[in-house]
């Protein structure tokens, strides 16, 4: 019994001693809900109802968010907050507009509940551009000349029946009448609206030619519609071309020429908008709308995946673990992948260790650590695996962690992230030195001590004072040179590596008590570095009195 308690007690040190034992003075940071310790996100967000606190997540793909005129998320989580992130259209909502929560939505938290009956007023749900000035200049401002626009959104038709009303854009614009004084008003419109199971757009009395005495109106008819069924829709038009393109899921299905000729070549027609411009969106419409955006340019590629292809990334704000080359021993890293599709959500929670999906979604973690909280530039960010055992890669007082994350091959499913811990092993301070003998001199004491048991010490403090226990010493010559230190606090004499110490400077007759204490070395990324050195526990207080001696007496 005592051999096999010999033995286990020595495997035991053995594995200690080469850092492999977790547990034994092991600290851990928790990184999770509340993100706020998570200082850069870019692309990311935080999600409900995924898990039972909210967890990371990539953010919808907001296309080219440059050229966004007009952007309507439809997250806010109530209609009468609904709003125009790019703050461009005041929007308003009448009681009969609701919400379609995740995972009802086709991407984000929420997307606008359209119920088709009894639509009073305006509409369910109207923008009014802003006047045009230097800090908002909407497209669809009244008295505009616009050149490439491009219009883009989610549907989701719970019926297909005639006449319901996805889009409407209504202005006047005014025209003088030929020989007359008075001036008419020309109706435009833009109109995207169900008919035959089909999506139709009309666009009219909006084209205009360069000098504005001619106009054209065009119309564009989409494939067959299903209903119940989420569907991408994109209007684009080039005005170098004059070319108008209806997209439904990223296929050409229309096209024809805002030109003189009706084709390529010819004269050019572009838009120009009247006054009293509003757009209407979902007028006897019963379904659901979501990500709802205008461009200011001709979208070549249109967002279809519900995330950025390029993913996105978490980093985070500087962490304390507490002393100097503290020695990380591995992170963890808790979460899954999830998408939700029409009601439908598949959420794979794959707890903690590698988070890499079959479908190519997944996470990467990087560590940089450093004894100075604000010296970054020089560090680089490593890659570093959940789970793995990072004994002797990693030490510092500072730490800061981040995220890499990619979306599915489709760009349909986001990785996650509920959880991450830091396991780490504080760098206690060395124990403090043994024997320390103070001897009196002319004016000085002459102090030496046996060096700390620790490998790990880098030198010793040495603290003096006139009362036991405070040390308050503030001026001493050491090495010839003179030494002054502030009274109203500690001010330890840094010995360096060396186990003695002469101080002058001191008074005879005045009593003088000290003690030493032990700093471990200061070590990142293998080379010493200056930083500020942390002590541990005092020794032993050692008290002398400087007196000048009789001749003879050393």
């Amino acid at each position: 019994m005592r051999k096999t308690l010999f033995v286990t007690i020595l495997v035991y040190c053995f594995f200690l001693l080469n850092g492999r034992v977790f547990g034994l003075g092991e600290k851990i940071l928790t990184l999770g809900s509340p993100w706020d310790t998570m200082e850069k996100l870019q692309g990311i967000t935080e999600a409900a109802l995924i898990r039972p606190h909210p967890v990371l997540v990539l953010a919808s793909d907001t296309g080219d968010e440059n050229s966004l005129d007009l952007y309507l998320s439809f997250n806010e989580g109530h209609p009468g907050s609904f709003s125009d992130s790019q703050g461009r259209y005041d929007v308003s909502v009448s009681a009969e507009l609701g919400v379609a929560a995740a995972p009802w939505s086709r991407t984000g938290t929420g997307a606008a509940l359209f119920t088709g009956a009894g639509n009073s007023g305006e509409g369910p749900l109207v923008l009014k551009p802003r006047p045009n000035t230097r800090a908002s200049n909407a497209l669809f401002a009244p008295d505009s000349h616009i050149r490439d626009f491009s219009i883009e959104f989610w549907i989701y038709p719970q019926n297909m029946e005639n006449g319901a009303q996805i889009l409407s854009w209504v202005s006047s614009k005014p025209e003088a009448a030929a020989g007359a004084r008075q001036v008419a008003y020309i109706d435009q419109r833009i109109q995207c609206f169900i008919f035959k199971n089909r999506f139709q757009w009309t666009f009219e009395n909006f084209f205009f030619s360069p000098g504005e005495e001619k106009r054209k109106s065009l119309s564009l008819s989409g494939p067959p519609a299903l209903p119940r069924t989420w569907s991408h829709h994109l209007i684009r038009f080039d005005a170098d071309l004059g070319l108008l393109e209806y997209l439904v899921d990223g296929q050409l299905e229309a096209l024809d020429y805002a030109t003189s000729s009706g084709r390529e070549g010819g004269e050019v027609y572009t838009p120009v908008t009247g006054k009293d411009s509003r757009l209407t969106l979902g007028a006897h419409f019963a379904g659901i709308m979501d990500e709802f955006r205008i461009y200011r340019r001709y979208l070549e590629t249109p967002a279809l995946g519900k995330y950025p292809s390029k993913g996105g990334r978490a980093e985070s704000r500087t962490l304390d673990l507490g002393s100097v080359n503290s020695r990380l021993l591995k992170i963890e890293a808790f979460g899954g992948r999830t998408t939700s599709m029409a009601g439908r959500v598949i959420n794979e929670y794959a707890g903690n260790g590698s988070l890499i999906f079959q479908d190519h979604s997944g996470l990467n973690f990087f560590i940089r650590m450093n004894n100075e909280p604000y010296r970054w530039d020089d560090v680089p960010w490593i890659p570093v695996k959940p789970g793995t055992d990072l004994s002797g890669m990693f030490r510092g007082r500072y730490i800061q962690i981040a995220a890499d994350f990619y979306p599915s091959a489709d760009n349909e499913t986001t990785p996650y992230l509920a959880e991450l811990r830091v396991i780490y092993h504080p760098a206690d301070p060395p124990p403090p030195p043994i024997q320390v003998i103070a001897a009196g001199k002319d004016g000085a004491v002459e102090l030496s001590w046996k060096a700390s048991p620790s490998r790990e010490t880098g030198g010793y403090l040495v603290y003096y004072g006139t009362a036991r226990g405070e040390y308050f010493g503030d001026r001493a010559i050491i090495n010839n040179a003179v030494r002054v230190s502030p009274t109203e606090m500690k001010s330890p004499i840094d010995a360096g590596n060396r186990t003695s110490l002469r101080i002058e400077g001191l008074t005879n007759g005045t009593l003088y008590y000290f003690a030493v204490a032990s700093y471990s070395r200061q070590i990142l990324d293998g080379e010493a570095r200056m930083v500020v050195p942390e002590p541990g526990e005092f020794s032993r207080e050692a008290a002398a009195r400087p007196l000048l001696r009789p001749a003879g007496e050393g």
